[in-house]
């Protein structure tokens, strides 16, 4: 059995700069973690129709979406990894809060439990995602709390 620490390490670094460049508002950087031709899958909401965006300019431009919120914060948990030679499939956790205003000028925190269903592969770049679905398993929208000081 082959030992893939390694790897197990650059997949969970890839899946982090995602994270980081979708809070951080980098598209590019986002969609750079993506093999050229790659494909993003996205469910919004439970038993929504999935947006399909192919390609890193696509993914960007996909990404530039997130700046309609104050502020996001994608929260990274388990990831299950499963090797094939130079491609891979993985499973990763996340919780993913959205900070908005609603009309009233309540901020508020749409809260999404996502799963992504990744397949990635090894390229010249190093570990890149061939094509992650998001899926989302619930979402909760709640008031946000500010405590004083």
């Amino acid at each position: 059995m082959a030992d893939h620490a390694a790897d197990k390490l650059a997949l969970r670094e890839l899946v982090e700069t995602y994270a980081h460049g979708a809070d951080r508002r980098k598209p590019e950087l986002v969609a750079a973690q993506f093999h050229p031709e790659g494909r993003l899958v996205v469910q919004r909401d439970p038993g929504a129709e999935p947006a399909v965006r192919t390609g890193r300019e696509q993914i960007a431009a996909a990404m530039k979406g997130l700046e309609r919120y104050i502020a996001t914060q994608h929260l990274v948990a388990n990831q299950l990894v499963a090797f094939d030679g130079d491609r891979a499939e993985g499973e990763t956790y996340c919780t993913a809060h959205h900070i908005y205003e609603d009309e009233s000028g309540v901020r508020r925190d749409r809260v999404m439990a996502v799963r992504y269903l990744d397949v990635y592969v090894r390229t010249d770049e190093g570990w890149r995602i061939e094509t992650r679905s998001l899926h989302c398993d619930w979402v909760q929208d709640l008031p946000l709390f500010v405590a004083s000081s």
